[in-house]
């Protein structure tokens, strides 16, 4: 093993190749690569893919685009990238993400500290030396004090188990995993299976592109339309004055994002008032709706079916088919039961001549065939089949990879009950391990719970380094705590009983035989990060083995 790096310099902590090593070059790689550097860290970020992006390199499907605003959809702490990057898009498209965070890579000289092509085989801990040794999937292993897991929480795609899937004989795609170099679809009869946030965004774009468009869908999604406008250079200049107030107002809100916070329930205006509001945040486009409408869209199931029915309206006023409109109208769950994506011209697509929905709820696919997909007795032929069916979001990086702690433990294992860890970051049994947007971390505009979370694991290192503290850990009494205030949370919301209606990722009820428990925290971006606040006012007791926790309570 090596003990210095290329200019001769010794590691930080003695005895191994680096200090922290960091799986994953997207969001959360950088920035935690970027803040490790700022407490005198020596680390590695490592990626099997080939290039620097993460979700946004995996995920690179026709259509793929923030669905969140630009001024909140980017990183805050470093002025410089803040001051000469131009976002070009409203809701910026997954090219032009990956090249802001190749920007980003390049303007904080990161890149000479990231190993692409690395493909992580697993990782175990040694509990007399604590020290982690990651093994790489050609044989070779780096060893640190530090693992961190910036694996990110949509690039694990699931295919769907329907019988005949892989007898098809024509071209067959995951969103997931699109050819870089793109596909011809032109003239081509096309079909799709899935329609979540991956679906919707595909959908309208490729339609004009076939010549016969199948979409079969199994569930309808409330979608938030909006629109896509240019960013001038007024506009950059306007957000670029006010950047800090932007991320510390969506650091606050509940879902990460800079809007107004409601402050009315949808119960307590008048019928003509709750219409205009809605109408008004609906002409806003996208997440304004789901969350400057009324305080009580996500809390209230009364409520909650009160925007359900506007889109509903909505639906029907776009789509000119009556029969069509219906079956795109969710009528099983309510607003908010599965994750609101945003839409860009979806339900207009369905005007198209050449498009045609499938629905295949009441009538089920029953095999994909070498000529293409069976509904009921109906065989549709196709050229090409895309599959947009989601990921194993969440815990589906982390188990997929054997990673061991303590006394043999892997973290699949002792997952497959349920979930534990203290606050999404640290897990039990896993010293020196930690996760950014680890499961049970806010359900959020992600890149602002990314960057707290790269800043926070920074500090919490720093402290164990400056107190000589070996070991951090979640304790066995805070993993029960937050377990329960996870629970406790989202039974709070109307996520809860809509989203096992619903079948949706952030219960694990899109994933066969994976716990329905929730895998992300309802209770608000703001509340969590007071958790984290307190967590670090206390020395980080929650984050130290019984012993340790005496040892350190002076601190």
């Amino acid at each position: 093993m090596s003990t210095s790096d290329n200019n001769g310099r010794p590691p930080y902590t003695a005895g191994t190749d680096y200090d922290s090593i960091i799986i994953g070059a997207g969001f959360s790689g950088l920035a935690l690569l970027h803040h490790l550097r700022g407490i005198g860290q020596r680390s590695l970020v490592v990626d099997a893919l080939d290039g620097i992006g993460g979700t946004w390199w995996v995920n690179n499907y026709p259509g793929v685009r923030t669905d969140s605003e630009f001024q909140y959809y980017s990183f805050s702490f470093s002025k410089e990238v803040r001051d000469e990057w131009n976002w070009t898009e409203r809701y910026p498209s997954g090219a032009e993400v990956r090249e802001y965070l190749n920007f980003v890579a390049d303007r904080l000289d990161l890149r000479k500290d990231i190993r692409l092509n690395t493909r992580v085989a697993g990782a175990r801990y040694d509990d007399a030396a604590n020290v982690w040794t990651v093994q790489f999937e050609d044989g070779t292993a780096l060893t640190a004090k530090y693992l961190i897991s910036g694996m990110g929480v949509l690039s694990q795609p699931i295919w769907p188990s329907i019988p005949g899937i892989e007898s098809f004989k024509g071209e067959k795609y995951h969103t997931a995993r699109w050819p870089r170099e793109g596909v011809a679809l032109e003239g081509k009869r096309v079909g799709i299976i899935g329609l979540g946030a991956s679906g919707i965004q595909i959908v309208p774009t490729i339609a004009p592109q076939c010549e016969e468009f199948f979409v079969f869908q199994r569930t309808p999604n409330f979608i938030v339309e909006t629109t896509n406008d240019k960013v001038d250079g007024a506009r950059m200049a306007e957000v670029r004055r006010d950047y800090d107030e932007i991320f510390a107002r969506a650091a606050a809100h509940p879902f990460g994002v800079d809007m107004a916070y409601a402050e009315k329930s949808a119960l307590d205006v008048t019928v003509e008032e709750r219409d205009r509001i809605f109408e008004s945040k609906w002409n806003e486009g996208g997440f304004h709706f789901a969350n400057e409408c009324f305080n009580d869209l996500a809390t209230n199931h009364e409520s909650s079916e009160l925007a359900s029915e506007f889109i509903r309206k909505k639906i029907r006023e776009i789509v000119k088919d009556p029969v069509t409109a219906e079956a795109l109208c969710p009528n099983d769950y309510s607003f908010n039961g599965k994750r609101v994506p945003t839409g860009h011209g979806y339900y207009a697509t369905f005007n198209r001549e050449n498009v045609h929905l499938v629905d295949v709820k009441a009538n089920q696919i029953t095999e994909i065939t070498e000529r293409g997909v069976t509904v009921g007795d109906t065989e549709y032929e196709l050229d090409v089949l895309i599959f947009a069916t989601g990921f194993d979001a969440m815990t589906g990086t982390l188990t997929f990879i054997d990673i061991v702690g303590r006394d043999g433990l892997v973290l699949r294992d002792k997952w497959a009950r349920g979930i534990r860890s203290n606050l999404g970051i640290s897990v039990n049994g896993f010293p020196n391990f930690f996760m950014s947007l680890g499961p049970t971390t806010p359900y959020s505009n992600l890149p602002v719970p990314i960057q707290l979370g790269a800043q926070w694991i920074a500090r919490a290192i720093a402290f164990a380094e400056k107190n000589g503290i070996e070991r951090l850990e979640a304790t066995p009494e805070s993993e029960e705590w937050w377990a329960a205030e996870v629970e406790r949370a989202g039974r709070a919301t109307v996520m809860y009983s809509e989203g096992l209606k619903a079948k949706a990722w952030f219960m694990g009820e899109n994933v066969q035989g994976k716990p329905a428990e929730f895998q992300v925290y309802m209770g608000g971006g703001g509340v969590y990060q007071q958790f984290c606040r307190e967590a670090e006012d206390t020395g980080y007791a929650s984050f130290l083995a019984p012993a340790l926790a005496v040892e350190t309570a002076a601190v």
